[in-house]
């Protein structure tokens, strides 16, 4: 079992490369036989994206990610691609392994959240040469525009699993209509964009917003439910039934997509100073990988959250995980189409429209953030590198 899925993403690599073989016959240039080639792929405005050559000779050595969070099933794709191996180093919270496709590349995984001092991800790509692809969400990247551009090449979250949560026993919410009137305190991380749009919106009061959520259960526990909370779909309903003792009952909960703010989270991004021709030529051999890589995930979880469960172990802190607990994220996952082809067949891609509505909402009703005049989809994402043809 632990060795399932670096079976399938091995069988990807070579596939890949025989069709880059293939195709290399029939053109008069030829190639050098190790190349992977990334299939044309469709964006949402039905622009056709031209064929790029790849090859994983050209990725950085190790392969560095950098995360939002501890280790969770939510980032399963991307523990993944080590097919079961690899452990983490509970100081740093570096998960090392080797690239299931190319056991000869080290893929690192680096933790987010405490380890990185809640710093946004862009922040430290812009640092920290050594991150070659990093946790962009969408209105993050909106943000940092201007001086740190990224773009966005693969989303293995097609919905956001952000929520806020509530105790059905104090609040009766039916829709996002009916959380103003509860005048309840919402418990949330300090710079969530998403926030100002409830505000914005008119969904929330902005007396309403407290941004001193820490990530651990201890507040609303101990506040007996009398606030809101912000938490994941796939993980705090489950948790706050079945793993945290103290509480032990239901809690109902409304997705953030929901309230009209479908940003993606968690898409892996590269900072566009370093999309150079040799991270254009990893980023087309890799990415289809990482694409089927969501889809082993999901459909053969077991081996991954084994290694994400001992590594959430090893380090020792407050943020805890079961065995149960990550089985039932990814069934979650499925089932809210968390992890989802969206509109088309295609897993991992972009939806163009999608995005450009994001950046409308956010100049509209997101004051902290400007928003480049003439921002669009296409500065900040790609589906360049996708493979139409994966999906689940």
């Amino acid at each position: 079992m632990r060795n399932s899925n670096r079976t399938v993403l091995r069988l990807l690599g070579a596939l890949l490369a025989l069709a880059m073989v293939a195709a290399a016959c029939g053109d008069d240039d030829g190639g050098d036989g190790d190349a992977s080639d990334a299939t044309d792929a469709t964006d949402a405005g039905g622009e056709e994206a031209a064929a790029v050559e790849g090859s994983l000779d050209d990725c950085p050595n190790p392969m560095v990610f950098q995360t939002d969070w501890f280790p969770e099933p939510e980032h399963g794709a991307l523990y993944n691609l080590t097919g079961g191996e690899g452990s983490v180093d509970p100081e740093s919270g570096r998960f090392t392994g080797p690239l299931a496709a190319e056991p000869s590349i080290e893929v690192e995984i680096r933790s987010g959240g405490p380890f990185i001092g809640n710093q946004p991800t862009v922040a430290l790509m812009a640092t920290d040469d050594d991150i070659f692809l990093g946790y962009v969400n969408t209105d993050e990247a909106i943000a940092n525009y201007e001086e740190f551009p990224t773009t966005a090449v693969a989303a293995p979250l097609d919905i956001n699993p952000q929520i806020i949560m509530w105790d059905p026993e104090t609040y009766e919410v039916a829709s996002w209509d009916d959380v103003q009137g509860t005048e309840a305190v919402i418990n949330h991380f300090a710079g969530a964009s998403y926030t100002e749009f409830l505000v914005g919106s008119g969904l929330v009061d902005e007396a309403q917003l407290d941004a001193s959520y820490d990530g651990s259960p201890t507040r609303f526990i101990g506040e007996n439910g009398a606030i809101m909370q912000q938490g994941f779909a796939t993980q705090e309903p489950y948790n706050y039934e079945n793993v945290f003792a103290e509480w032990g009952k239901p809690v109902e909960s409304l997705l953030i997509h929901d309230s009209g703010y479908e940003l993606y989270q968690g898409p892996l991004a590269i900072l566009d100073d370093k999309f150079d021709d040799a991270a254009r030529s990893c980023l087309a051999a890799f990415v289809p990988i990482f694409q089927q890589s969501i889809v082993d995930f999901q459909e053969d979880p077991a081996a991954t959250n084994a290694v994400i469960l001992q590594a959430v172990i090893d380090l020792d802190s407050f943020w805890q995980l079961s065995e149960d607990g990550v089985a039932n994220t990814v069934v979650e996952m499925g089932a809210l189409d968390i992890v989802g082809n969206g509109p088309n067949q295609t897993i991992g891609d972009f939806d163009l429209d999608r995005v450009d509505q994001v950046i409308k909402l956010t100049a509209e009703q997101v004051p902290s953030i400007e928003v480049p005049e003439g921002l669009s989809a296409e500065d900040l994402v790609t589906n360049e590198f996708i493979n139409p043809d994966i999906g689940l």
